[in-house]
């Protein structure tokens, strides 16, 4: 099969591992820069060009779609879906789980746990948006935010307003959250490919960092998760409608919660804590499903 890698940076782990692992397995591997792709939208021959050549004959494509470009990068998978090439990661998908907001919307329709959660427009509601999600210590999150860019601590009341008025003060969309304290700083990220969580890790924040985020300074460790855990990753990643996802969970009182769903999960953290070779098992996923208009919109929202 010929295969194509979105992505923008060739020298990133996971580029490599995919197209490492696409080769070992005897396929056509290629690095295409969804930046520098362009389209040509027509009813009858859509089709995308690439430094002055159209691309052709490409069985599947793996999207690694940044958050700086979710639009144009999306609009490149969509262009691929419309020439019937398999996407793992589709269109929808990715808009979907890229919108913090709409994604936590759409988890907790479907009953998955999440932490108390608020979101607000009005500086006249702050005080009652603190109170139903528990008052301080919370969680405040810039929608637009990643990789733990974006996310404060209130640890008191009147820290918490004051981080408040001053996103407003920019103009920013946030929301506020439970703060999760009996997780320790700690989170699992739950890889999954297809219907199953392929590797877990246990990402613990460095001293005095309630983010554990790896590009933070954290740590990663292989971890054992319980059937309620893997149960509650696999149906995230089903609701958000991707074939591969890294879930992220935090254990609480009242059992897991999920504090995300990433469509573009890297794979040097969850390899290296996990020893387990995640890029082959992706591309082994594509080997079975990558049939010419196999991509279908699963799930609305």
């Amino acid at each position: 099969m010929k295969i194509v890698v979105l992505s923008t940076n060739p020298k990133l782990y996971s580029t490599r591992r995919l197209i490492e692992a696409g080769k070992a397995r005897g396929h056509q591997m290629q690095i295409l820069n969804h930046r520098r792709c362009y389209m040509n939208i027509t009813s009858m021959r859509p089709s995308i060009h690439y430094k002055g050549e159209a691309v052709e004959g490409v069985d599947a494509i793996i999207p690694r779609i940044g958050a700086s470009v979710s639009f144009y990068g999306a609009a490149v998978v969509r262009q691929f879906e419309m020439m019937g090439v398999y996407s793992v990661a589709e269109s929808v998908a990715i808009t979907r789980s890229r919108d913090k907001l709409r994604s936590l919307q759409l988890l907790s329709r479907k009953g998955i746990g999440l932490p108390v959660t608020g979101f607000a427009n009005s500086p006249d509601d702050t005080d009652d948006l603190l109170n139903f999600v528990g008052g301080a210590p919370v969680v405040i999150k810039l929608l637009e935010g990643t990789q733990g860019v974006g996310v404060v601590l209130g640890e008191t009341r009147q820290a918490a307003e004051s981080v408040i008025e001053a996103f407003r003060g920019l103009g920013a969309n946030f929301m506020v959250q439970e703060f999760i304290k009996e997780a320790g700083g700690a989170d699992l990220r739950c890889f999954v490919v297809g219907d199953k969580v392929v590797a877990a890790m246990k990402r613990s924040g460095k001293e005095g960092e309630f983010r554990s985020n790896l590009h933070r300074g954290g740590s990663a460790t292989l971890v054992k998760i319980t059937p309620e855990e893997r149960s509650t990753a696999v149906r995230s990643a089903k609701i958000m409608g991707l074939n591969v996802a890294g879930v992220d969970l935090l254990r609480s009182n009242h059992g897991p919660v999920v504090m995300e769903v990433n469509s573009s999960p890297g794979l040097e953290g969850i390899e290296g804590a996990t020893g387990k070779d995640v890029a082959s098992l992706i591309i082994q996923f594509i080997e079975k499903n990558a049939k010419p208009g196999n991509t279908r919109v699963r799930g609305q929202g």
